[in-house]
């Protein structure tokens, strides 16, 4: 039987640690196992070395390019994934900079760099810059997931400016309710629903947004680039006298990168959601989980494995 890094331990001890950490935090697999804690993430760290190793290389042709906060200040790290492989491929930078993100392209080499042909990403210049530099070739796409996070902090600047203007019992039915107005609907609970409802009753401005973000969504349901663009002139004339500036301003962004929003049209560009929103959620998870923890290298290797096959 093969040894782990640690001498004490068996490789086949070490992936049972790390499984166990899957779906446990480290101070609970210390518990249960009788173990140090700073020994369990060790051997967790070196399962997720094996289960790296036996994933490859990637050669990625479509690639999804996001920016995670990993402590508070503002201090972000890139994760790019390989949509088609459905992994998470790279976590690195020192920021969400051109030069940081110019880093996976030099990591990948110039061969499989060509080879790409479409990063989805969010409306952030930096990655487009650095893709256009290095993988010129590669279509850009500003995904849904993306947009309609703006669109969501549009809607909260109208909640948050309302709350500000109101006195009294006006007030009252706003305070704490940004999570009732971003959700969508079917996903809130009964008594969820019916506090929409009477939100939106109490108040003409929130409720006009509140409408206008919901139609919005309604963008991804074209196949013709000429029919989604019709779309998006008349809710944006719609907005004209509604006084709601960070609308505006969402339709100015919007406008501004058009054609990447509308590349969802071509077929070719058709890309899981799911698994951008799945990774996404997975990460939060981790984040959560490694809370306290120092150490970026186990934060790299929880986000580069959490979406592989255990071994």
């Amino acid at each position: 039987m093969f040894l782990a890094d640690n001498p004490f331990y068996t490789k086949r001890f070490a992936f049972y640690v790390g499984k166990r950490c899957n779906t446990q935090t480290i101070k609970d697999v210390a518990k249960e196992l009788h173990l140090d804690w700073k020994t369990v993430k060790e051997l967790e760290k070196q399962y997720m070395r094996e289960k790296l190793r036996r994933a490859g290389k990637p050669s990625p042709r479509v690639i999804g390019i996001d920016e995670i906060s990993i402590r508070k200040g503002h201090i972000y790290r890139i994760v790019v994934s390989d949509l088609e492989k459905k992994r998470a491929i790279w976590f690195g930078g020192k920021d969400r900079s051109e030069e940081s993100m110019n880093l996976f392209y030099d990591g990948l080499g110039i061969q499989k760099t060509k080879k790409v042909r479409l990063a989805v990403m969010d409306m952030w210049k930096a990655f487009e810059n650095s893709i256009r530099q290095h993988a010129p070739q590669a279509a850009i796409l500003y995904d849904k997931f993306h947009v309609i996070r703006h669109l969501n902090e549009a809607l909260d600047k109208v909640r948050k400016s309302e709350y500000a203007r109101l006195i009294g019992k006006d007030r009252k039915f706003i305070k704490g309710q940004k999570y009732t107005l971003l959700s969508h609907r079917e996903n809130l609970t009964k008594d969820g629903r019916k506090t929409l409802k009477t939100l939106l009753a109490a108040n003409k401005r929130l409720n006009t947004a509140y409408v206008l973000k919901e139609t919005f969504g309604q963008l991804w349901s074209y196949t013709s680039e000429a029919w989604a663009r019709k779309f998006f002139d008349n809710w944006k004339a719609s907005l004209k006298w509604q006084r709601l500036k960070p609308y505006e301003k969402f339709a100015e962004l919007v406008e501004h990168h058009f054609d990447g929003i509308a590349a969802f049209c071509k077929p070719e560009n058709k890309v899981s959601l799911g698994f951008v929103e799945g990774l996404n959620n997975k990460i939060r998870v981790i984040q959560r989980r490694a809370y306290g923890l120092r150490d970026e290298e186990y934060l790299r290797l929880k986000i580069l494995t959490c979406m592989l096959p255990d071994i």
